[in-house]
C-alpha cells in the first residue's frame, strides 16, 4: 500500500481542489513539483506545439468497401506496428466534419480514455487514416516533432498524467491536461539530440513499412496473383450489400472426421486454393515437417527485471513490445526462447476482421531470446524455403484467409493443426524467394533499429529529468 504525508497548503493550492490520495502521492506529480521548486520547469507542452485537440463525439457508420470509406483506428489499436491492418472502415459519405479526425504524419497521438497516456507518432503508414474520438492529437511545430513525442512518451510524464485522470468506470483526461503538462528545462544540445534520434527512428519505420508493402506486391506479381476481393473469401462479420451468400453442398465422404465447420469446407476457399500456382504444403517447408509451441508453464508475476519477460498476443504486435515479468521457476528457457527468423502465427482468438487471430509475425532482433506464450504457432523453415518468403505469404490476404479457414471453436478459436499443415504455399525460383526474404529481413531490422533509437531518445529525456531530481 502506498502512503505518505503532504502539507495542507498543497491541498488548498491544487487548482483541481482534489483530495484523492492518488493525486497527491503520484510519483510523476511529486517529481514535477520538486523540479518546479528548483526552477527546472520552463513552461508547458502548449508552449512548444501548434495545437492540442480532440475531435468531438461523432456518429460512426462502418462499411466493408474501402473505396467508399477510410480506415479507422482506435486508442487500443494505435500502438500496433501495423495498426492499419486492424482497422475498420468508416463511411465517408455518412460522417460529418471528417477532416479534423484524419491523422497526418508527425502528429503525436495521446490516448485519453480507458488506457491513458499511450503515445504514437504518426508515420506514412497511417497518413489519411481516421482516429477515434478517444485519441488526443498533439500537433508539434514541424521541426520539433521528435522531441515532443519523446517527452510525452517518457515514464515521468506518463506517471504525471495519471494524476490528472478523472472518471470511475472509464478513466479520461482532456486536451487541456496534455497541453498543461509541465516542460522540464533540458539543455539545447540534449534536446536537439533527442529530436534527431526520433527523426531517424521515424524515417526507419517509414522505410520498413514501404519495404514490407513492396515485398507483398512482388510476391503476388511473381506468382501471377491479384489482390483478393472481399467476394473471394469468407469472413466473420456483417453481410455486404450485393455479396452472394456462401452456400454449397458437400458429399459426406468428402467431409471426413477432422472438422464439420463450414469455414473448413468453403467453396470460396477451395477456389482460392486452385488459383495458387506451383504450391507445396506448408509442412513440406518446415523443419521436422511440423509446427511447435512454447507450451504451458507457471506464470507467477514478479517485479520488472527480476525474472523473465513474457510476451503474449496482446503485446507482441505493438511497435515497442512490453510484456509482463514472471518468475523463471519451472520455465524451460533453454528450449523455448525465440530464435531469429522464426515465423509466428497468433494461434488463439476470435474471428473479428480486426483481431490479431491468425496474423503472422517475423521474429526479428526485438524478439530474439524472448519468451513468448504458448498461444503462438511457431515455425522454422528448412532449406526449401527462406522464412522471410514464408512470412510474406502467410502475412498476405491469401495466407491469412487460408489460416482462418482451418479454425475450430466458437468463442476462442484455434487453427486445426492437421488442416494448418495442409495450407498451400506457392514456390518460386530460389533467387526470387531469396529476393523477397532479403526485403523482409531488411525491413524488420530497420524496425529493430528504429525501436532502439526511440528507446534511446526517451531514456535521454528521463535522464535529464532525473538530473533535476538529484540536484
Amino acid at each position: 500500500m502506498k502512503s505518505g504525508s503532504i502539507h495542507i497548503t498543497e491541498v488548498y493550492s491544487s487548482y483541481q481542489s482534489r483530495i484523492k490520495p492518488t493525486f497527491f502521492l503520484n510519483k510523476g506529480r511529486r517529481a514535477m513539483i520538486d523540479i518546479s521548486k528548483k526552477g527546472g520547469v520552463s513552461g508547458c507542452i502548449n508552449d512548444i506545439v501548434s495545437n492540442v485537440y480532440r475531435p468531438g463525439i461523432f456518429k460512426r457508420i462502418f462499411i466493408s468497401d474501402l473505396s467508399h470509406g477510410k480506415k479507422y483506428i482506435t486508442a487500443s489499436s494505435m500502438l500496433s506496428q501495423d495498426a492499419a491492418m486492424f482497422s475498420k472502415i468508416l463511411s465517408v459519405s455518412q460522417t460529418e466534419n471528417l477532416e479534423p479526425m484524419i491523422l497526418r504524419p508527425k502528429q503525436v497521438l495521446f490516448s485519453c480514455a480507458g488506457s491513458i497516456g499511450d503515445t504514437r507518432l504518426i508515420g506514412s503508414d497511417l497518413d489519411g487514416v481516421v482516429g477515434s474520438q478517444d485519441i488526443i492529437r498533439v500537433v508539434p511545430k514541424d521541426s520539433n516533432y521528435g522531441f515532443v513525442y519523446a517527452y510525452l512518451s517518457s515514464p515521468t510524464v506518463y506517471e504525471y498524467i495519471q494524476s490528472l485522470v478523472y472518471g470511475s468506470v472509464v478513466s479520461r483526461i482532456e486536451p487541456e491536461a496534455v497541453s498543461g503538462i509541465p516542460l522540464i528545462s533540458i539543455p539545447s544540445d540534449a534536446g536537439s539530440r533527442i529530436n534527431e534520434l526520433i527523426k531517424q527512428s521515424f524515417d526507419l519505420h517509414n522505410e520498413a513499412n514501404s519495404l514490407l508493402g513492396d515485398s507483398n506486391k512482388l510476391m503476388l506479381k511473381y506468382n501471377g496473383l491479384e489482390e483478393l476481393d472481399r467476394d473471394e473469401f469468407d469472413y466473420f462479420g456483417a453481410r455486404t450489400v450485393g455479396r452472394q451468400l456462401a452456400t454449397t453442398s458437400i458429399s459426406i465422404k468428402d467431409i471426413g472426421t477432422t472438422s464439420f465447420n463450414a469455414f473448413c469446407h468453403s467453396r470460396r476457399i477451395n477456389q482460392l486454393r486452385n488459383r495458387i500456382p506451383n504450391s507445396v504444403k506448408i509442412k513440406d517447408v518446415l523443419v521436422g515437417g511440423d509446427t511447435f509451441s512454447t507450451g504451458s508453464f507457471p506464470r507467477v508475476e514478479v517485479k520488472e527485471g527480476n525474472g523473465v519477460m513474457l510476451i503474449n498476443q496482446s503485446d507482441i504486435f505493438d511497435t515497442i513490445i512490453k510484456g509482463k515479468w514472471i518468475s523463471k521457476r519451472k520455465v524451460n528457457l533453454a528450449n523455448n526462447l525465440v530464435s531469429y527468423g522464426e515465423v509466428l502465427v497468433a494461434g488463439v482468438g476470435t474471428l473479428g476482421e480486426n483481431e490479431t487471430f491468425c496474423r503472422a509475425l517475423f521474429a526479428n532482433e526485438d524478439l530474439v531470446g524472448q519468451l513468448i506464450s504458448g498461444e503462438f504457432i511457431r515455425m522454422k523453415c528448412n532449406e526449401k524455403m527462406p522464412s522471410g518468403y514464408l512470412f510474406t505469404w502467410l502475412n498476405s490476404d491469401y495466407g491469412f484467409r487460408l489460416i482462418r479457414s482451418t479454425h475450430s471453436g466458437t468463442k476462442l478459436c484455434r487453427p486445426i493443426p492437421t488442416l494448418f499443415l495442409q495450407i498451400p504455399v506457392p514456390v518460386l525460383s530460389k533467387d526470387k524467394m531469396d529476393e523477397i526474404d532479403l526485403m523482409v529481413r531488411t525491413a524488420f531490422t530497420k524496425r529493430h533499429q528504429a525501436n532502439n533509437l526511440e528507446k534511446e531518445a526517451i531514456q535521454m529525456v528521463e535522464n535529464e529529468i532525473d538530473k533535476w531530481n538529484k540536484n
